[in-house]
């Protein structure tokens, strides 16, 4: 038995069901959107590379775009709420240190 990587989609019968799966095409690429590198990621990156650079003021911006951003990922249900907050602390720490350091 030769197993592919994907597992082969069944076509379904029922219109109901050709609907569902039309809308959860769109649904999957709103979602992989917002988690990609299109918001979610970038933020989280923009800030951990101010942080690095040594920009106490770029990064507490970044920070603040980062937190809103980080928030609708969350509201929408992508990402769970405690992980969001995760998140946040995480890179609050972060900004922090390098504000306490300067």
């Amino acid at each position: 038995m030769a197993t592919s990587s994907k597992a082969k989609k069944k076509t379904v019968r029922l219109a109901s069901g050709r609907k569902r799966a039309r809308q959860d095409v769109k649904l999957n690429a709103a979602n992989t959107s917002l988690r990609s590198r299109s918001r979610f990621r970038t933020v989280v990156k923009n800030v951990q590379k101010a942080v690095l650079g040594g920009d106490k003021s770029k990064a507490t911006d970044t920070f603040k775009t980062a937190q809103s951003v980080i928030d609708s990922v969350a509201d929408k249900g992508i990402f769970h709420k405690n992980k969001a907050a995760r998140l946040k602390s995480r890179l609050a720490a972060k900004v922090k240190a390098l504000a306490l350091a300067a």
